[in-house]
């Protein structure tokens, strides 16, 4: 018996079940450049986060009258210089936020003081009733995020503390943050099309295009930044309206910041005007432009949104720069360059710091963007080894 079963062929083995990580390696095999770069980039946390708070700022920017507690242009002599002001969150142990009324009296040097009256408590409400305005300037509507219950927000509500003209500062920091983002946005937009435009027709072309585009970016990046704004700055008459001058001080800052991409679109062009799939499109037909911006710009264009993140907190510190010498956006323009106008010398610090507040923003939003940039700069190459 025992030599009947020796004799007997030995059973199959059972099929090899390849396993989760073996149709993962087989995806990623098969996936593309954008998906690669995805699950590069969710790998660097802080980039992850850095982007949430950017869609943050971004949101903020869009909704800027829901998250606003008043009108930021409306002035109030009784509430001038406000200090910031204390939300309570529990009353008797419940969750019910609410605020004191702030005493208005004249200390011994005759100096404003406020002081909040414990006794006296409003209460702190979501999605509150306060000034009207026009949700993507159609529907018209009156909520907030935050308001005051049986009071005017404007009198009795100061997150962060109000100017010497009595307006509450969350609510201009709120409005400032959607011009000067916007004005980054759109000068980075300008500056993208110019960039890469110029760059690919200098790198495609060659010969004396190429020189007299090198040239002009020598001679554009060789001037000081500083000078070159104040004097492009003063050209813009003082009678001009804020919309006008929104506009000039994007295509200034603009003008100033497309020389960098274009030296780096320059110098991908030289390396793949050479290629196989450039030439074959050239002698399909394909005109410079098709080639540039359907051929050439695709193949690199995870590099270009990483220079064009990290751009962006250029732009926004350029525009508050400007505002802030009082080249850029004036009163009545809302933005982080003009509201820092108000803590230009050291006096007005020492007494109301808080008028150093639109600083944080600032300083927030360009630490975000680099890490953003960083994240997508190292997530560019996805063939690369982590």
């Amino acid at each position: 018996m025992n030599n009947v079963e020796s004799a007997l062929p030995p059973a199959p083995a059972p099929p090899l079940n390849p396993g989760p990580s073996l149709d993962k390696a087989r995806s990623l095999a098969a996936a593309g450049q954008w998906r690669l770069t995805w699950r590069r980039f969710r790998r660097h946390r802080l980039a992850m986060i850095c982007g949430v708070i950017i869609l943050a700022f971004y949101l903020v920017a869009a909704f800027a009258e829901f998250f606003a507690t008043t009108d930021p242009n409306r002035p109030s002599a009784q509430v001038s210089l406000v200090p910031p002001q204390q939300i309570h969150w529990f009353d008797d142990g419940a969750l019910r936020p609410y605020v004191n009324r702030m005493e208005r009296k004249r200390d011994a040097s005759f100096n404003l003081v406020y002081t909040p009256n414990p006794a006296a408590k409003i209460p702190v409400t979501f999605f509150a009733h306060g000034f009207d305005w026009k949700l993507f300037g159609l529907i018209p509507t009156d909520r907030h995020l935050i308001g005051v219950q049986g009071a005017d927000a404007g009198k009795t509500l100061f997150v962060l503390g109000t100017d010497v003209q009595g307006r509450d500062l969350w609510s201009r920091i709120v409005y400032a943050t959607r011009v000067s983002l916007t004005v980054g946005l759109t000068g980075v937009a300008m500056s993208l099309a110019l960039g890469v435009l110029l760059g690919g027709v200098s790198g495609l072309y060659g010969g004396v295009i190429d020189e007299c585009i090198q040239r002009v970016i020598e001679v554009v990046r060789s001037v000081p930044t500083i000078p070159l704004w104040m004097g492009l700055a003063a050209a813009v008459p003082r009678d001009w309206s804020v919309t006008q001058v929104y506009f000039s001080i994007t295509i200034i800052i603009s003008l100033v910041s497309w020389t960098e991409l274009a030296r780096v679109v320059r110098g991908r062009f030289l390396a793949l005007r050479e290629e196989d799939f450039i030439v074959s499109a050239e002698l399909d037909g394909c005109s410079k432009l098709r080639i540039i911006f359907r051929h050439m710009v695709p193949s690199f264009l995870s590099h270009i949104i990483a220079v064009t993140t990290l751009t962006l907190p250029v732009m926004v510190l350029s525009e508050t720069a400007l505002s802030f010498l009082g080249l850029g956006l004036r009163p009545p323009a809302i933005s982080w360059g003009v509201l820092l106008q108000a803590a230009q010398n050291v006096q007005a610090v020492a007494v109301t710091p808080w008028l150093l507040l639109p600083a944080v923003p600032v300083i927030v939003a360009v630490l975000a963007f680099n890490f953003l940039g960083d994240g997508l700069r190292d997530a560019a190459d996805p063939y690369a080894r982590a």
